[in-house]
């Protein structure tokens, strides 16, 4: 039976997989917040279930079914996200902890009348492509913003969505998705950045959670 939290692990684990490839068991216990023991006995569950491909110390990688399922459950959680901002008002930095709640119930007819209502978007407010529904994900060619060097301009491509705090501290200065930027320093102290004519210190902990394309000297 697939319940939530069968999807919470597909998730995360396809999240995991998509930046470090197979999924070691104690990467998967640290971001689910949960003891390896626990990891382990469900990583054996999705195995039954063929969700999921399991080698003893070699990690854990989704098998095709596995994904399908995931992509369905991100799909639902990023377009959760973009009603609530757009259509609501919901604050970026509130949208994530609200979708996790939805993305498990969400119907499919819901899902494509707010499909429909958002324009079909492609992007969440965070910039995280959304799944096709027939789970295409668009590759974005983008680099972390503490890789680039003073005098390069980039453009904010995403935003890590698992820290509020850190969400709501980059709507304070205006670093969303889609801005424009100019790298004048990069010390220890963080990243001062320049936005709309305005400069802006990004400590380096915030900035590696930044990405960024059409990257210019």
């Amino acid at each position: 039976m697939q319940t939530q939290a069968v999807e919470d692990y597909l998730k995360t684990i396809y999240e995991i997989q998509s930046q470090q490839g197979k999924v070691a068991t104690t990467v998967l216990a640290e971001r689910m917040g949960v003891a390896p023991a626990s990891v382990t006995g469900m990583i054996k569950k999705l195995a039954d279930m063929h969700l999921v491909v399991y080698e003893r110390y070699q990690g854990v990688t989704l098998t095709e079914t596995g994904q399908k399922i995931a992509l369905e459950v991100i799909r639902h959680h990023r377009l959760v996200e973009l009603y609530l901002a757009e259509a609501l008002g919901v604050p970026w930095d509130l949208v994530h902890d609200e979708a996790e709640k939805w993305e498990h119930i969400l119907s499919e007819d819901v899902e494509d009348r707010m499909d429909e209502a958002l324009g079909y978007p492609t992007t969440d407010p965070h910039g995280a492509p959304i799944p096709t529904r027939d789970g295409f994900v668009a590759a974005v060619p983008h680099v972390r913003l503490t890789a680039l060097l003073p005098g390069q301009t980039a453009i904010i491509a995403e935003v890590s969505d698992h820290n509020s705090d850190m969400l709501r501290q980059l709507g304070e200065l205006g670093l969303y998705p889609a801005t424009a930027i100019l790298v004048l320093d990069s010390t220890e102290a963080g990243m001062m950045l320049r936005r709309n004519g305005e400069e802006h210190l990004v400590e380096l902990e915030t900035a590696a959670h930044v990405y960024v394309r059409d990257i210019q000297d």
